[in-house]
């Protein structure tokens, strides 16, 4: 990104109100967000792959849980761009940061694959064992949002 779009996003009117008053409730907002995002993601996941809820079928889970999910995932990218716009010049170089964004792309694609390839057959396994593709699916999810988690947490430390 150029340097001078940054400078100007970072001296924005929002910028300036989240970077010099506002950062502690964006932040804690932020994480607040993200816990609901990824407690109701690792849910779905652990019934994936197995580890519980065994009970419930897929969909029944899925259909509870994802406007949750879609809705703290809102707020979160809301309370991010805030973060994001209040320090802009030294968040596009905080490796961290980037980390998460990859992260996040990734764990993007994971999901539009699951839901547009793997899904499509979930009469299948929906009330049984998940296929080894949605197992799969589970698994990388687990570990890309934990990145995110941890790669979030260490942007404040470099």
């Amino acid at each position: 990104m150029q340097q001078s779009f940054l400078e100007w996003l970072q001296n924005t009117p929002p910028a300036v109100a989240v970077g010099e008053t506002w950062f502690p409730w964006v932040e804690s907002t932020h994480v607040l967000f993200m816990a609901v995002v990824v407690g109701s993601i690792l849910t779905v996941d652990a019934r994936l792959v197995g580890f519980g809820l065994r009970q419930l079928r897929f969909t029944y889970l899925a259909r509870r849980l994802l406007p949750l999910t879609w809705g703290a995932f809102v707020g979160s990218v809301i309370t991010g761009t805030l973060m994001f716009m209040a320090n802009a010049t030294n968040y596009i170089h905080n490796k961290p940061f980037l980390a998460k964004m990859v992260i996040l792309l990734l764990a993007g694609l994971n999901m539009l694959y699951f839901h547009l390839v793997t899904n499509r057959h979930v009469e299948r396994w929906d009330s049984g064992r998940p296929a080894p593709a949605a197992r799969a699916a589970g698994l990388i999810s687990t570990l890309l949002w934990l990145g995110v988690i941890a790669c979030g947490r260490w942007i404040g430390f470099v």
